[in-house]
């Protein structure tokens, strides 16, 4: 369904120039954005994927993946199509490369969401699988349905998007994970089309204008982003402007879409790169797509007790208080936890509107 935007300007040569990403695409009469669903229509910008999904999934919440936002509790995920970046190895290349608008089967008004989550016991509902930053409209009414029946919304982005709509995004949105996919402009530039200082200018709205909670998640490319001098210098950028409590996900790569050449991410890569950045100061360092206790626990920064104990996404040890202390010590866990843990576990269920 087509509906209208705001973010948009019209210039002088009779273009129509969409302002939701930097990337300020400038299009004439009936052309589509490199995001490929907003479009020039009579002049103004549309959306067109409004109210339509490539579909529903609940999933734990550790999957997208967040920690620290009531571990162990089922979130509703749901993605449109396209995406404003274009990253060679993306894992989600079908449907955020999609130019067949027939693949988004799933209809579902904002408050239908709302009623599903709510039905299945849902504590949060996630705008995830392609970028909800292309998909704003959509992604804002869900999350005021959602909050309408007290459930958290939840944004996995890139972080690609515009000083004004990133305001207006940010809030309707409880807690993020930000895609920082790498610490060099050569990559943001030669892999995914975009530039890492629009990036880091999210991450330092989050942290200073907002109430979001959100953690970060880079992906280490053999080769790419791995080298442990640019894992460094992410890790010291994030603990002077972001501080130590947010949490950092490292996690391993396999080849897919446009870049098979590249080889799986040996995990010797990912404990050197958690390493850093503790050596830094960060005090929750993630490994993620790999089988590793220690690399998926939650410790305690002052005494180390092990406070979340995962096993891929299954909680076992859980010693925090109802208002998130550490029960040994008392020192308080960053994060927004809410009495004891879910039990979901590593469940994913399909959802059919």
């Amino acid at each position: 369904m087509n509906h209208q935007t705001k973010y948009w300007k019209s210039l002088d040569d009779g273009r129509i120039q969409c302002n939701v990403c930097p990337r300020e695409c400038k299009l004439n009469e009936g052309q589509r954005g490199l995001c490929f669903v907003r479009a020039c229509q009579d002049k103004e910008i549309i959306l067109t994927t409004y109210g339509r999904s490539s579909g529903f999934c609940i999933d734990p919440i550790e999957k997208k993946p967040l920690n620290h936002f009531l571990p162990g509790t089922p979130v509703l995920s749901f993605g449109t199509a396209g995406c404003n970046l274009t990253c060679k190895f993306c894992q989600n290349h079908d449907i955020s490369k999609s130019r067949e608008m027939d693949k988004l089967a799933d209809k579902a008004s904002p408050e239908k969401i709302a009623e599903i989550a709510e039905e299945r016991g849902c504590k949060s509902v996630a705008f995830t699988y392609n970028d909800p930053a292309i998909f704003l409209e959509y992604a804002i009414d869900v999350a005021q349905a959602c909050h309408e029946k007290n459930i958290k919304t939840v944004a996995v982005t890139a972080g690609y998007i515009s000083p004004d709509p990133r305001a207006e995004f940010f809030k309707h949105i409880d807690a993020a994970n930000i895609d920082l996919k790498a610490f060099t402009e050569r990559f943001y530039r030669d892999v995914c089309s975009a530039h890492l200082n629009d990036i880091l200018e999210t991450l330092k709205y989050l942290k200073h204008e907002t109430e979001v909670w959100f953690e970060i998640t880079t992906l280490l490319i053999p080769g790419e982003n791995d080298s442990e001098r640019e894992i460094n210098e992410e890790c010291e950028w994030i603990k002077e402007h972001l501080g130590s409590d947010v949490p950092l996900h490292f996690s391993a790569f396999h080849p897919d879409w446009k870049m098979l050449d590249k080889s799986n991410t040996p995990p010797s890569t990912l404990f050197k790169a958690r390493e850093i950045a503790q050596n830094h100061g960060l005090r929750y360092v993630y490994l993620g797509n790999i089988h590793n206790f220690s690399g998926s626990s939650t410790y305690c920064h002052r005494c180390g007790e092990t406070l979340i104990g995962r096993d891929w996404y299954e909680l076992s040890t859980w010693k925090l208080t109802p208002g998130g202390e550490c029960q040994k010590c008392g020192e308080k866990c960053a994060g927004i936890f809410d009495g004891l843990p879910g039990t979901w576990g590593r469940k994913r269920q399909t959802i059919e509107f």
